[in-house]
């Protein structure tokens, strides 16, 4: 495995093709090497990826391990041929076509997630959320937050920001994220401007120490980064949102996918866009 090479090839970005690939080698415990082959759209250009993977194939003594999505059929059966000397997992004729069987009509063999952005309400929607939760990010604004899918809060460096930006980039939710900080804490209750949505909020807590070695890294031997100093506005931050009925979980060991997941699950919203 470890001297193994994945191609990822595909006539539009290849992000398909790559996230399915990587939840597929994930099953296995060596890295191989990637390499990505997006906008392969042609013969010629599919030509020339089936040379560099027996040229791959040649030096490694193993062939390599590649995953398609290519719509075209000429373009598909280029690499698919027997001259092709990789394991070629072509997704198309995986997935697509037995359910053009199934279904009883044809796919519309569109390439990539959207045929034309400028035409696509689902790409404008994404386009807008992300606007959104940059603009609402860290407690910027509370301006239309009666507009928000759901607001994330939380101490500090707990996770807000990316797992905001990943809503809002895979699945076109507005997300905005507000600090609590020690103001917060002596008040006794939310910020003010987020009582009217506190049914909107979704609260993020993190591990301490796992905390304080985060703000280290930030601001070193700083009282923002000092490990008690971390436990208590932990320890206020987790007691607030039990008392104000604010659902939370630990982000310590979790993936960003994992806590969209459940913040997903919890406010069921009524669309998402993949």
């Amino acid at each position: 495995m470890p001297q193994r090479t994945v191609f990822f090839v595909s006539d539009g970005t290849g992000i398909t093709a790559e996230t399915f690939g990587n939840s597929i080698l994930a099953q296995f415990p060596a890295k191989p090497r990637h390499v990505r082959r997006p906008f392969i759209d042609s013969i010629d250009k599919a030509a020339e990826v089936v040379r560099e993977i027996n040229e791959v194939a040649e030096r490694e003594g193993k062939r390599p391990i590649v995953f398609a999505t290519l719509v075209n059929t000429e373009v598909r059966d280029t690499l698919t041929a027997e001259a092709c000397k990789g394991l070629v997992m072509d997704m198309f004729r995986t997935f697509v076509e037995p359910l053009e069987e199934e279904f009883g009509v044809k796919s519309n063999h569109r390439v990539g997630r959207f045929s034309d952005v400028s035409k696509s309400q689902e790409y404008t929607e994404r386009i807008e959320a992300i606007n959104f939760s940059l603009a609402h990010d860290d407690g910027q604004s509370s301006r239309n937050l009666d507009i928000a899918d759901v607001i994330l809060v939380g101490v500090s460096r707990s996770g807000k920001t990316p797992t905001s930006l990943y809503l809002a980039m895979q699945h076109g939710i507005k997300a905005a994220n507000y600090p609590l900080i020690p103001d917060d804490f002596e008040r006794g209750q939310i910020p003010s401007s987020l009582a009217p949505y506190k049914r909107k909020c979704f609260g993020l807590t993190i591990d301490p120490a796992r905390l304080a070695q985060i703000r280290h890294e930030r601001r070193p031997g700083s009282r923002y980064a000092a490990l008690e100093n971390c436990r208590h506005e932990v320890r206020e931050a987790e007691a607030m949102m039990r008392r104000e009925g604010i659902a939370w979980l630990s982000s310590t060991h979790k993936s960003i996918e994992e806590i969209a997941t459940t913040i997903l699950r919890d406010i069921q919203p009524d669309r998402l866009i993949y």
